[in-house]
Formats: C-alpha cells, sequence, structure tokens
C-alpha cells in the first residue's frame, strides 16, 4: 500500500539525495575553473563572450524545467531522470576534447537538459514521497545534497585544476558522476505518481486556472515567489561568471579561487538542512524576505573587500542568504497548488527561476564590459534588496 511520509519512504528518499549530489556534482565540475579556462586555454577576454556558456546553461534548462513539469504525469518520473542522466554522458568529453569555445557551449546546452530533467524530477519526487507535513524538510535535504556537491567538486576542480592544470584531470570526475548517477536511476529508482494520486484525494486546494500564468503572473503569492526565484539565480549567475574573474584580478591563485567559490555553494547546501525545516514551521514570507536582503547586502559588500578573509565571510554570509529562500520557494509554490497541478507548477517556477541565470549572466556580462566589474556587482545588489521588497508587499 503507498503511504505518504519520510519515515515510511526513507529509502527511496535516500537514494534520490544520493542521485541529486550527483547531479550537483556535474555543475560543480565548471564551478571555479570554466571562467579560467576561457581566458587561459581560448584567449577570450569579453565577460560577455565568457558568461556565454552560463547563458546557454541557464535559458536550455529553464525550458528542460517546464516541460519536466508537463511530463512528469504523463511520462512518469523515472523514465525523465533516465533521459536526464543520458544528456549527461558526453559533457566531460567535450569539456576535456573542446578545440574552441562553441565547445563548451555545445557542452552546456548538454549540461542544462541534464540539470532540468535530473533536478527537477528528484525534487518533484521527493515533494511526491513526503506529501504536505514535511515538504520545506524534503526539499532542504535535496537541495542541501545537490549544492554541498556543487561546492565541495568546485573545490577539488580548482585543487586538481592548481596542481594539474584546468584540463584534463578536473573533468574525470564528470564522467563517474554521469555513469554512477544513471545506474542508480536504471535500477534502483520507483516511480511516485501513486503518492500524487493518494494525497490528491485528501486535498482541499482550488485548482488553478492556469498553472503557467497563475505561477508566473496573476496569482499573488506564486508569482511573488517566482519573481524571487528569477532574481535569485540572477545574482547567482553573476556570482558564477564574474566572482572568478573578480578574485583573478584580485591575485588571488587558482587553488584560493577554488576554496573561495566553493564556500558560498557550500554554506547554501549545507544551511539547508536547517533552513529547510524553518519553511515548514516559520513564516515563508519572512524567510524569503530576509534572505534575498542578506543577498542583497552580500553582494554589495564584494566591492570593498580584498582580502581571503573578507570574501570568505560575504560568500558565508550569501550562501546562508540563499538557503533561507532556496528549499522555501518550492515548498512555498507546493503549499499553493493542488497536487495534481503540482509539478506543472513547479516547472514553471524552476523556468522562470533558472530563466535568471541567462538574464543576470547576460546583464552582468554587458553590464561589466561597459562600465567595469564594480557597476556591474552593485547593480545585481540593487535589483535584489528591490526583489525582497516585491515578496514584503505582494506575498500573501
Amino acid at each position: 500500500m503507498v503511504q505518504l511520509g519520510l519515515k515510511e519512504n526513507w529509502k527511496q528518499f535516500a537514494l534520490l539525495v544520493i542521485i541529486n549530489a550527483f547531479v550537483g556534482g556535474m555543475i560543480g565540475l565548471e564551478r571555479s575553473i570554466l571562467p579560467q579556462l576561457a581566458e587561459q586555454a581560448f584567449g577570450i577576454a569579453s565577460k560577455t563572450a565568457i558568461l556565454s556558456f552560463i547563458i546557454t546553461f541557464g535559458i536550455t534548462k529553464a525550458i528542460v524545467n517546464y516541460f519536466t513539469g508537463k511530463l512528469a504525469n504523463l511520462l512518469g518520473r523515472k523514465k525523465l531522470l533516465i533521459v536526464g542522466w543520458l544528456f549527461a554522458l558526453p559533457v566531460p568529453f567535450l569539456l576535456i576534447y573542446a578545440p574552441n569555445w562553441s565547445w563548451i557551449v555545445t557542452a552546456n546546452v548538454l549540461l542544462g537538459i541534464n540539470q532540468g530533467l535530473t533536478w527537477s524530477t528528484a525534487v518533484i519526487m521527493k515533494i511526491d514521497l513526503v506529501g504536505d507535513k514535511n515538504r520545506g524538510l524534503a526539499v532542504g535535504i535535496n537541495e542541501f545534497a545537490g549544492y554541498v556537491s556543487v561546492g565541495v567538486v568546485a573545490f577539488l576542480t580548482g585543487y586538481i585544476a592548481s596542481h594539474y592544470g584546468v584540463r584534463p584531470y578536473p573533468f574525470y570526475l564528470g564522467i563517474g558522476f554521469a555513469i554512477v548517477g544513471l545506474l542508480l536511476s536504471v535500477f534502483f529508482v520507483k516511480d511516485t505518481r501513486q503518492h500524487v494520486s493518494v494525497e490528491n484525494k485528501a486535498s482541499v486546494i482550488p485548482l488553478l486556472v492556469s498553472p503557467f500564468w497563475d505561477t508566473t503572473l496573476r496569482h499573488n503569492s506564486l508569482s511573488a515567489v517566482t519573481q524571487a526565484g528569477l532574481v535569485n539565480n540572477l545574482n547567482d549567475g553573476m556570482i558564477w561568471g564574474l566572482l572568478p574573474l573578480l578574485l583573478l584580478s584580485k591575485q588571488f591563485t587558482s587553488a584560493q579561487i577554488g576554496i573561495l567559490t566553493a564556500i558560498y555553494p557550500s554554506v547554501w547546501g549545507l544551511s539547508q538542512l536547517v533552513t529547510g525545516r524553518l519553511s515548514d514551521i516559520y513564516s515563508k514570507k519572512g524567510l524569503l524576505f530576509w534572505g534575498m536582503l542578506l543577498q542583497a547586502l552580500g553582494i554589495i559588500g564584494l566591492i570593498g573587500a580584498n582580502t581571503f578573509t573578507h570574501f570568505a565571510l560575504i560568500g558565508a554570509a550569501l550562501g546562508f542568504g540563499t538557503a533561507l529562500v532556496y528549499p522555501t520557494f518550492l515548498s512555498a509554490i507546493a503549499d499553493y497548488t493542488p497536487p495534481v497541478q503540482r509539478a506543472e507548477s513547479l516547472g514553471t517556477f524552476r523556468f522562470w527561476r533558472d530563466m535568471g541565470y541567462a538574464v543576470g549572466a547576460l546583464m552582468t556580462g554587458i553590464i561589466a564590459d561597459f562600465f567595469g566589474l564594480s557597476i556591474s556587482i552593485v547593480s545585481i545588489g540593487v535589483l535584489t534588496a528591490l526583489s525582497a521588497f516585491v515578496v514584503l508587499f505582494r506575498m500573501k
């Protein structure tokens, strides 16, 4: 008999946590060294051109997120998870053997498809398994596994690059991640559509007229969460692309850059074990407001930072601010959506949230090229603060 709950489904839940750690590892491959690879191996100086790999990744992942939500009920969660890992297999080889930057961009199209399918499916399945009592905790554990993995692998690739060069050794990790993730998904994961049917029988949440438009614009609370998600990943796209370049300009070594770029996602990931649970207990609106405001202050603080300690403290603040909002986003969307429309609503939210990567990378690259790194960073900090107040005044 199908039962809802974390305790009742702990084996499948734990398996999905492990799989999502491998999903996060695929992103960590690029986190600290791809901007360096652009300058050192391909001689690319334009910030906009360097950030093209994030723009490509963000647009691809955003579109795939939406269709993952649409197809989750139609095709089943497990099939989407397996297909996602098949797209990951070529990525490390493209990064290793790329003769020009277009190969890197192509690898990020495939990586975006992989992330959209696997990460979206993993989080939908966890929410399916636990029901309505521990959604925040479930999402927090999911994001913890993914983003701690991003941070650990970002550190490892930075360390490997400092000892053996930016290619090929750092990318060997990705070959292992893709193979193990695929095998676990094929042989051990079970679909969770039956859990949705059970939960739907007890749900009293009214159906949305249009999950896409309600989540995007019409529903006050859903749309407030969605715009904050977009701005959150917009500033993450900036940090991903510009922080390594800012640190390079401050004469930090590859090993130091690896550590500093790893602090932010590591604190982000670890803290979600706590903040995910907080979103089940405390005001989601309050967590989103203060989390976005803390991010804004951290981003603006990057301008005055010069020492390793300064950057480490700011990275920790940014990580905690993001941890306050990230699991809260998804649990809030689930709270306002009936179970049968939840996958589509989550897919819509994740579409706009991850479109923030592309918007952020493009915006910050253009501003940085025309006005310099400092103006670019301050602009994103101010925009993040404005997003916090949209949550404060629009969300119920």
